[in-house]
Order: structure tokens, then C-alpha cells, then sequence
């Protein structure tokens, strides 16, 4: 593939979530009180006795919801074979990303934690609608609903552009079905995964509810950071610094790892708090997929794709 083919969506994708970025820092702005009297209430609300109303066992059970802002940074690789440098524009993008989102998570909770009581905004399923709302300025609600409106499609965009990529290569390898690894012989796209993976996304996003699609992208998220940490010390014992030739060293390995995996052991315990069920539901899913993939699917793998490096047998092989 080239990069023509992911640059439409992506352009498409930034100019939307440009609008949705502005939105909130025009609501931040205006209700902050930067340029006179503000509405938001922080001080009220820390004198309160409900400034946690669940103590710190609230804060950790709504740990995992924090995630929910950054999930899908790690996507950002799934273009690696569609962009002109990946060695310049994927740390470029994923750095980018992060900032953006950090600015933006802080700005939305420090707006609709000032204007919402705990009590509606723990069931809101649109706040900074709601905040707009609240603020009394019938311009800046018809903005925010612009915005939050445009930060889900470009929230729904992203996530079919990464999984899409995901099933493509799976596919081409042939971890999922060979069809999925099709690339369109003019737009250069998975555009097998794409049609696939549309009404799937429609699905959730029509008919489920929020907080359990929310959720159960989480719990698959954390799995993959679970499994992340784990990977990269068995990497590293397998292929010692001194046996293949790398890129970048981290000088503080393997405490990076060790630290993601004790996040992950936490964000786990956050969801069994509030979402028990489903997270039984989920790993109950994936044994089984495991499963079906170890006794079934696992025979159809293009088992030659899958070490092309030439690099040494890993130590213990």
C-alpha cells in the first residue's frame, strides 16, 4: 500500500477533530473566567463533603475510564506502511496525539467538574454538551454540540482506520481469513476491512449503550497493555542488546514494563469495581476466540511471514 490511500481519512479526521480541540478551549475559555466572572464552582465544590463522595475508592473504580482519553494512541503504527517516513511521521503523530489529548481530557474535566454536579455528570452521556449548555450562552451550545458531534466521528473514524489496518494485516499473514488482506487495485486500501468493519462500528455506536461500548474497548485496550510489558522482557531475554542490532535502547529496562504491567493490574481491579460482569463477559470471550484460533485457525498461518527478520534464533530456541 501507499500513503495516498490513508491520507484522505486522516486529513478528514484531523480537520474534525481540529474543530472538536477548538470547541473545548473556546468552552474552557469562556467559562474559566479569564476574561471576567466565570460559572464554574471548584472551590464550592472542594468545601463540599461531596468533593469525593466515594472517597479514593471512587477515584481508583473511575481509573479505567481515564484510559478511555488515550486508547488508541498505540494505533497510530497500523499506517506504518502508508505514510511517506514512518520513522519521521509516526513519532511525530503519536506525540502530537498525546499532547492533544492530554489538553483536551484536562480541559473537559476541570469544565464539567466546575459546572456539573458529581451526581448528573457521572450519568451524562454528552458532557461537554451539557456544559455548554450550562454556561448560558446559546452560541457556545450550538458550538459544543458541533464539536462533540465531530469528536465522535472522529473518534469512530480513527477507530475503523487502526482496526481496519489491524485486520488487513492479520489477513495478509493469515491470522484472520486471507479475503481481509485485499487491497483496492485503485485507492490503494483495505477496503475489505473497512466495508466489514463499518456496520459493526454501527451497530455499537446505534445499539449498544455508551458505557458498556466504552468499557468493553477498554478491557480489549488493557488487555493489549498487559500483554505489551510482558513482550518486551521476553524480547529482550530472547534477543539480548548484544545478539541484533537496534534502533533505540531504553537505559531504564525492564522498570518501564513493570510499571505498565502494575497500571494494567490496577485498571483491572477499577473495572471489576463498577463493570464485574463484563469484564468476567470479556475474558470469557477471549479464551474462547484463543481457543478457536490455537485448534482451528492457527493451521491456515502463513507460518514463513512470520520471522523474516534475519535475525538469530532467540536464545532458548
Amino acid at each position: 500500500m501507499n500513503y495516498r490511500g490513508v491520507l484522505a481519512t486522516l486529513t478528514f479526521n484531523l480537520v474534525i477533530t481540529a474543530i472538536a480541540f477548538t470547541a473545548v478551549v473556546v468552552l474552557f475559555l469562556t467559562t474559566a473566567g479569564i476574561f471576567g466572572a466565570g460559572p464554574l464552582r471548584h472551590a464550592d465544590l472542594l468545601a463540599a463533603e461531596a468533593a469525593l463522595p466515594y472517597g479514593w475508592l471512587g477515584v481508583l473504580a473511575a481509573m479505567h475510564f481515564g484510559l478511555w482519553f488515550y486508547l488508541g494512541i498505540e494505533g497510530t503504527t497500523q499506517a506504518a506502511e502508508e505514510v511517506r517516513s514512518p520513522a519521521r511521521a509516526l513519532p511525530f503523530g503519536t506525540l502530537a496525539g498525546v499532547m492533544t489529548l492530554a489538553i483536551a481530557a484536562t480541559l473537559t474535566w476541570y469544565v464539567c467538574a466546575g459546572l456539573m454536579p458529581w451526581e448528573y455528570l457521572g450519568q451524562s452521556g454528552v458532557p461537554l454538551f451539557d456544559a455548554a449548555r450550562l454556561s448560558g450562552s446559546p452560541a457556545l451550545m450550538v458550538f459544543l454540540g458541533i464539536g462533540t458531534l465531530f469528536a465522535t466521528l472522529a473518534s469512530a473514524n480513527g477507530c475503523i482506520n487502526d482496526a481496519s489496518r489491524a485486520w488487513f494485516a492479520m489477513g495478509r499473514d493469515r491470522y484472520l481469513p486471507g479475503w481481509f488482506g485485499a487491497v483496492h487495485p485503485k485507492y490503494r486500501t483495505p477496503y475489505r476491512s473497512i466495508i466489514f468493519l463499518v456496520p459493526i462500528a454501527l451497530i455499537f455506536a446505534l445499539g449498544a449503550p455508551l458505557d458498556q461500548v466504552v468499557t468493553f474497548s477498554i478491557l480489549s485496550g488493557l488487555l493489549e497493555y498487559t500483554f505489551m510489558p510482558l513482550n518486551i522482557i521476553l524480547f529482550r531475554r530472547k534477543w539480548p542488546l548484544d545478539t541484533i542490532k537496534r534502533g533505540y535502547e531504553h537505559p531504564f529496562h525492564p522498570l518501564p514494563a513493570i510499571v505498565l504491567l502494575g497500571l494494567c493490574g490496577l485498571a483491572f481491579f477499577a473495572v471489576f469495581l463498577g463493570y464485574g460482569t463484563q469484564l468476567v463477559a470479556m475474558i470469557t470471550f477471549y479464551i474462547v476466540v484463543s481457543l478457536w484460533f490455537h485448534f482451528w485457525r492457527y493451521r491456515f498461518v502463513n507460518r514463513g511471514a512470520q520471522f523474516t527478520m534475519p535475525w538469530p534464533k532467540p536464545r532458548g530456541y
